[in-house]
């Protein structure tokens, strides 16, 4: 449900790749700690001086988690690189400066997240909504902008789940009848949260899973499954906010011994 890091851009990227190839190939820049680095250490030689022991007592200094395998990457890919390009020393300010600029950006994203959660939690229908596996304060938040919580604006969940562009409109011609298609016109935002939300629940909730694996089984292709997934949770979400009360799982069926 959160943002989480705002990752290196592709001309942070080709930044990087024009001074130190090796590093941006080894490290995962979607996360936090690659970032810290690059704020003191961007050309091969530099790391190189520092050594993987200093490197990585910097990096804990700086409380960066996986400080010691972060540190080991970065200097094995510094011992594969040993050639200096033009410009380098230039260069390695530029990656300094937009490394610097994305952590604040961070910084700033988590400080709106925090703010937004906190809003969620004082509107009254937040328990019933962050109940429902998978979805959290920034979805659930998501999901009352969209849609205000009133589901008297949405008859059945049929209403709601075409809102979300998870149900299938009719497209009968005068000689044929029976056509259906995704809508044209819905709320890209609240697919986003039941798609997301069910992509989650996979991962954190055994019915969900269940569910998923069964439309496997049928022959459904991942995003098919996904999506199946998200149309039948638009009905549990629907009815769980009419009748104001919480989600509950329902234990698997065992056969009798």
């Amino acid at each position: 449900d959160d943002c989480g890091v705002l990752p290196l851009g592709s001309l942070e990227r080709g930044t990087l790749t024009a001074i130190f190839p090796a590093l941006e190939r080894a490290l995962e820049l979607t996360n936090a700690g690659p970032l810290v680095l690059l704020t003191g250490y961007q050309a091969p030689a530099a790391i190189r001086r520092a050594g993987a022991n200093r490197l990585e007592s910097w990096l804990r200094n700086r409380k960066v988690r996986g400080a010691a395998a972060l540190a080991r990457s970065a200097f094995e890919a510094a011992e594969r690189q040993h050639t200096a390009v033009v410009g380098e020393k230039a260069i390695a300010q530029m990656v300094h400066t937009l490394a610097r600029e994305v952590m604040t950006l961070n910084e700033k994203i988590a400080e709106v997240d925090k703010l937004i959660e906190s809003r969620f939690r004082e509107h009254e229908l937040a328990p019933v909504i962050a109940s429902l596996p998978g979805i959290g304060p920034l979805l659930g938040a998501e999901f009352l902008a969209a849609t205000s919580g009133d589901m008297s604006f949405f008859a059945t969940p049929d209403r709601l789940a075409g809102f979300a562009g998870l149900a299938p409109a009719p497209r009968d011609s005068g000689r044929v009848s029976g056509n259906l298609h995704r809508p044209k016109r819905y709320h890209r935002g609240l697919q986003r949260v039941f798609y997301t939300s069910a992509l989650i629940s996979i991962r954190t909730c055994a019915e969900s899973r269940r569910f998923y694996d069964r439309k496997r089984a049928e022959g459904k292709r991942h995003t098919q499954a996904v999506l199946a997934l998200a149309r039948r949770r638009v009905n549990v979400l629907w009815a769980l906010l009419r009748d104001g009360r919480c989600y509950q799982a329902i234990p698997p069926v065992t056969a009798l011994p």
